[in-house]
C-alpha cells in the first residue's frame, strides 16, 4: 500500500512540474515610452529618396512632410530627433533589432505588417498605380501587357503587382530598383515603359521635375500611409498617435500639409 502511494506521489510531482513548464511566462513590461524618453532621441527609420515625404535637399539635409511631423513629435515628447536612412528592403529587420524606433516613411498599412507590428491609425492617404511617359502608349492598366515594368524592391508597389495576378502575369518583366526616384529617371530615359509606385510621390516628382511623364488614372491598388513600431512597444505608438491627434486639431497638421502639398490632405483623427 505505501508502495502504490510513493508511486502516487512521484506521479502527482511529474504532472505538477509538467503543468508548471506549459503556464505561459509572464508578459514583459511596456516601458517602451520610458525607455525612449531615457534615452533622450527618437529615432526615425527612412528610405532618404522618397520625395516629399522623407528626401534629401540641395543642401543634403533630410527634409519632407513626414519628417516635418516628426519633428515636432519628438519636440513634444522632449526629446531629440533623428532621421536614420535604411536599406527599405530590411525596414522590419532594422526595427526589430533596436536599430529604429519605427518606420515612419510613406509606410503602407497591411494586414501582415497589422499583425506582425504596432501600427498607427491612417495619417495619409494614398493608391499605388502606373507612371509612363507622355504618349509612350499605355492609357490604361491592361496597356501595359506585354511591357517591362519598374518598381521599388521590398515596397508596396511590389506588393501590389504581385496581389494582382492577372496584372503581374500580363507583364513580360519586372525591374527592381532601390528607390523611386532612380526608378522613375529610367523610365524617362526609356529602360523600362512604366513603373508602380506611390501616387503622392509620382504627383510630387512630376511637378517639381518637369519629366515628361505621367499618371494612368486607373489606379493598381487604394492604401493608406501609418507608423510602424515594434510589437511590443504598444504604449509609444500610443503616445505617437495622440501627440499626431493634439496636431491635428491645433493646426500643426494643416501648416505642414499645406507646405508640402498646397493644401491640407491630412486623414488624421477622421
Amino acid at each position: 500500500m505505501k508502495k502504490i502511494t510513493v508511486i502516487a506521489s512521484v506521479v502527482l510531482a511529474v504532472l505538477s512540474l509538467g503543468l508548471a513548464g506549459c503556464k505561459k511566462a509572464p508578459a514583459k513590461a511596456d516601458n517602451s515610452l520610458e525607455e525612449l524618453k531615457g534615452r533622450g532621441v527618437f529615432v526615425l527609420g527612412l528610405d532618404d529618396s522618397f520625395p516629399p515625404l522623407g528626401f534629401r535637399d540641395a543642401d543634403n539635409n533630410i527634409t519632407g512632410y513626414d519628417i516635418d511631423l516628426a519633428k515636432e513629435v519628438a519636440s513634444r515628447l522632449g526629446v531629440e530627433f533623428k532621421a536614420q536612412p535604411i536599406d527599405w528592403s530590411a525596414k522590419e529587420m532594422e526595427l526589430t533589432t533596436g536599430k529604429i524606433d519605427c518606420i515612419w516613411n510613406g509606410f503602407t498599412i497591411t494586414d501582415e505588417r497589422e499583425e506582425s507590428l504596432s501600427m498607427t491609425k491612417p495619417y495619409l492617404n494614398n493608391a499605388q498605380v502606373l507612371v509612363v511617359r507622355k504618349n509612350g502608349g499605355i492609357e490604361k492598366l491592361s496597356d501595359a501587357a506585354g511591357k517591362t515594368i519598374g518598381l521599388q524592391k521590398g515596397s508596396s508597389a511590389q506588393d501590389a503587382v504581385e496581389s494582382n495576378k492577372d496584372f503581374a502575369d500580363s507583364l513580360k518583366n519586372l525591374v527592381f530598383y532601390n528607390d523611386n526616384i532612380t526608378a522613375l529617371n529610367d523610365l524617362e530615359l526609356g529602360g523600362v515603359d512604366a513603373v508602380v509606385m506611390d501616387s503622392v510621390v509620382a504627383a510630387y516628382d512630376i511637378s517639381v521635375s518637369n519629366k515628361p511623364l505621367v499618371i494612368v488614372d486607373e489606379v493598381l491598388a487604394n492604401e493608406a500611409y501609418g507608423i510602424g513600431f515594434r510589437k511590443t512597444d504598444v504604449k509609444l505608438r500610443d503616445e505617437v498617435q495622440k501627440i499626431l491627434e493634439d496636431m491635428e486639431k491645433d493646426g500643426t497638421v494643416a501648416s505642414v500639409s499645406n507646405k508640402w502639398f498646397g493644401k491640407n490632405i491630412s486623414v488624421i483623427g477622421k
